[in-house]
């Protein structure tokens, strides 16, 4: 048997369709030159990203569609090797293509939604985000659904619909550092000078507070049962930023006690009045 009698040899055949060694060969040769490419492109991402060429958000991205595009030319390459026509395929079920994509609605949703992701590039790998009052930590853009970390280190899956539509802070954003505060009440007759600065020390002790831009301790109100204050700080750290503020609490609680400075508790005075009356 001559190598063209062999790769024309039928392995299986059911009416007009036919697998020859020729399309074995072909199938397999294909699916390796589409994971060759994917790799390729990944190396030379990766090489623009270590040389701070593209960061490591925009090198995801791009990863992600390549091999989106690569795949899908492949299965189509391979389908019309088969002797599918895809054309025809897709001509043909149009009208169950139509009550898929109804019930499937949502889902396609989510599909475009991560394409708009990986595309416009406003919310990348590496971003830290809110999300519905939770801030989580974008790990990964797949086509229907995002994974992100939050900060009890969860992973949760999030449709991209919801990235895509909703609100979304991204701290990630910030080109500077963002500004947070504490704020605290104190006894009526505490010094206030005193607090304040025990406030902006209380920061500057904390290493990941900002030094390029110093804490502001504020007099708020007059309340209740206490003078209210609050300082305002700057700092790089966003993900674990509730870590810092519980940092500073405690410092603060010690110079407090340190400058015998009292935390008070609302309280609130009850008055009995009592009435002579007689009961027959």
């Amino acid at each position: 048997m001559g190598l063209q009698q062999l790769l024309e040899y039928r392995i299986f055949e059911v009416g007009s369709f036919n697998l020859s060694v020729y399309k074995i060969l072909m199938l397999i040769i294909v699916l390796f030159c589409a994971k060759l490419l994917v790799w390729g492109i990944k190396k030379a991402l990766t090489r623009h990203w270590r040389n701070r060429m593209l960061d490591q958000g925009s090198e995801y991205a791009l990863i992600a569609i390549a091999r989106y595009i690569i795949w899908i030319v492949a299965i189509v390459f391979v389908l019309e090797l088969m002797g599918v026509r895809v054309t025809i395929l897709i001509a043909g079920s149009a009208a169950l293509l139509v009550g898929v994509g109804l019930g499937l609605q949502q889902t396609f949703n989510d599909i475009i939604s991560g394409i708009i992701l990986l595309v416009e590039g406003s919310t990348k790998v590496g971003d830290i985000l809110q999300v519905d009052e939770m801030v989580v930590k974008l790990e990964k853009v797949g086509l229907r659904a995002s994974t992100v970390i939050n900060r009890d280190d969860i992973v949760v899956i999030i449709p991209n619909s919801m990235i895509v539509t909703n609100k979304v802070i991204n701290w990630s954003h910030q080109i500077n550092e963002s500004r947070f505060k504490v704020s605290v009440g104190v006894a009526y007759g505490s010094d206030v000078e005193l607090v304040m600065r025990l406030l902006e020390d209380s920061v500057k002790e904390h290493k990941l507070c900002s030094s390029k831009n110093p804490p502001q301790a504020r007099f708020i109100d007059f309340g209740d049962s206490s003078l209210d204050f609050e300082v305002l700080f700057w700092s790089l750290e966003m993900f674990r930023i509730d870590s810092v503020l519980s940092d500073i609490r405690i410092i603060l609680d010690r110079k407090f006690r340190e400058n015998n400075i009292i935390i008070p508790f609302p309280q609130r005075d009850l008055h009995v009045r009592s009435s002579n009356v007689n009961f027959k």
